[in-house]
């Protein structure tokens, strides 16, 4: 390799992997759900990539610093992504340095800024070691629980879904890595801060001040939840790929005018205070979702069919809190159309559907550049090839987060016209120096993650809407389309062992087993009695320097 440097013949970018700390991933137990009741669907998180350790392959050395590559290392985009690997984190890492903490009530806690320097975290959720778990939800309903009461305006407790790689992008480019260690982001707003977008150091036109390349990284996105205890959103966002596409310039769309480019930036949003409903979210019993106490988030995707193949033809929402359940707001400030003949009308809107989404632009004054790439159909679509699940905990260094929980843009800005506030917080507040300033300990916490058959998720079953949903459909979910994670999530009684239940031939295996076992456990502890060391696979140094670690958030998931 050093000699292919040195005489400037072409090589082969590989993204490398890191030897010092062993990858443990972050359990988070799930549920899939039927007609006949849930059972489990074994999953675990991990870290995206630019929130890790990235060292030079071999050495402790550091190939990013603050908010800058290190040049020694990092001379062009080939030979940093030859030299630089990722590292694992083990569980105490996760929870001491990245304030990542696996919850009883199979959940998962986040929290903002942490003692050793992290702010922040993004998880994807994982089928197995290697790969990510890929949902496909059209004709589902997906639940979960949250607890956001320790969340002030300003930050953003995330649940949503991408169509990144489910291999993680390993193999391209020689990418080592993969999804084992959090690599292969995409969103709708065409990041352009991931550190090895498509496996190759993003160095070109990277900023100091504004860390971000020249490179994006685009897919579609279905945000599930964006919130804090003050706003909320649900919001989809087409694009006009299949899959991750790599961008530079107008490709990228543009994040001071919001023109689209591979995708849709602003998406077409439910966020109910924006939609006219003050009163039903927020903290405190006056608000019909209290958010200083946990709750249900459930959200139906209804196809014109009722069936897994079909279009995408609404996406409806409700929670339940203390035993009781709450219907999605109603739109008061965006009229239904009264027909063809042009005009608008009586009725409300309560979920997202095309109809909806024309509508609200129209009267709030924005570009649609939703239904400009497609819609809630070619939404759909990505929802059908399948997408990863994305849990985050970040602030906004562009907004200060006022697309989601503020009263205006800015000071001049009027909130009383229609779709300009998008929550009760003031304009000056949720800027990040103040929040790591005085909310570090702000954190969310997800829980019982559930995907079915609609009206499958939650106790009350039938009594909820449903929508064109059929009956008759499909009740199992395609998980994965990877050969890695095909799993059958019938209902079965699993056998514990005892003698006669197995095959003759399975207890001979075991009983192999368990007598090779105890061979190693005697020759260990004559090793250790003869004074003579064991070998260990992984070796775990705290030499680590985490004084890289920096805010390294999603451009703008708005």
């Amino acid at each position: 390799q050093i000699l292919i440097l040195f005489t400037g013949l072409a090589a082969t970018p590989a993204q490398q992997v890191g030897k010092y700390n062993p990858e443990v991933h972050v359990p988070l137990p799930m549920k899939y759900c039927t007609k006949a009741g849930c059972h489990p669907m074994p999953s675990h998180l991990t870290l995206d990539a630019n929130w890790r350790w990235l060292h030079k392959q071999g050495s402790i050395q550091n190939c990013y610093v603050g908010n800058h590559w290190v040049k020694k290392i990092c001379r062009n985009p080939m030979v940093c992504t030859n030299q630089c690997a990722l590292d694992g984190i083990d569980l105490d890492t996760y929870k001491q340095v990245y304030g990542v903490v696996a919850q009883v009530n199979n959940g998962v806690q986040l929290t903002y800024a942490n003692p050793k320097g992290s702010i922040g975290s993004r998880l994807y959720a994982m089928a197995n070691p290697q790969t990510y778990r890929v949902f496909h939800l059209l004709n589902r309903e997906f639940t979960f629980d949250v607890d956001l009461s320790h969340l002030p305006c300003g930050l953003n407790g995330a649940l949503y879904f991408v169509e990144m790689p489910a291999n993680g992008g390993r193999g391209r480019r020689g990418n080592k890595a993969g999804a084992k260690y959090g690599t292969g982001y995409c969103d709708a707003q065409c990041p352009r801060d991931t550190k090895f977008p498509g496996g190759v150091a993003n160095l070109k036109g990277w900023g100091n001040k504004k860390p971000m390349g020249k490179t994006g990284s685009c897919c579609a996105e279905m945000d599930m939840w964006e919130a804090n205890r003050d706003g909320a959103a649900f919001t989809a966002h087409p694009c006009k790929i299949k899959g991750q596409a790599l961008c530079e310039g107008e490709d990228c769309g543009n994040q001071e005018t919001r023109e689209v480019g591979k995708c849709d930036l602003d998406g077409c949003d439910f966020n109910s205070w924006r939609l006219g409903n003050r009163s039903f979210y927020g903290p405190g019993p006056k608000f019909a979702v209290d958010t200083t106490k946990p709750f249900t988030v459930v959200t139906q995707f209804l196809t014109n069919d009722g069936t897994d193949t079909g279009d995408l033809l609404e996406i409806r929402r409700f929670y339940m809190q203390g035993g009781r359940v709450i219907n999605n707001s109603e739109v008061t400030n965006v009229p239904k159309p009264t027909g063809a003949g042009g005009g608008l009308g009586g009725g409300k809107f309560d979920s997202i559907t095309e109809e909806f989404c024309s509508a609200q632009k129209t009267t709030f004054g924005d570009d649609n550049g939703f239904g400009q790439l497609g819609g809630l159909k070619q939404m759909g679509e990505a929802l059908k090839r399948g997408m990863v699940l994305v849990i985050s905990l970040w602030d906004d260094s562009l907004t200060d987060m006022k697309w989601l929980d503020a009263e205006a843009k800015n000071a001049t800005e009027d909130p009383d016209k229609p779709g300009v506030s998008r929550g009760p917080c003031k304009v000056d507040w949720g800027k990040p120096k103040d929040l790591r300033k005085h909310s570090p300990k702000a954190h969310v916490k997800f829980a019982d993650i559930r995907l079915g058959a609609i009206g499958s998720t939650t106790k009350a079953g039938s009594n909820l809407p449903t929508g064109s949903a059929n009956p008759n459909m499909e009740v199992f979910a395609k998980f994965d389309d990877t050969q890695l994670d095909q799993r059958d999530f019938s209902v079965k009684k699993v056998p514990t062992f005892m003698p006669g239940m197995l095959s003759p031939m399975a207890n001979i295996l075991t009983l192999m087993g368990a007598v090779l076992a105890l061979v190693l456990l005697v020759y260990r502890a004559w090793q250790f009695a003869a004074g003579r060391p064991a070998r260990h696979v992984f070796v775990r140094t705290e030499q680590c320097n985490y004084d890289m670690v920096e805010d390294r958030r999603a451009t703008a998931t708005a």
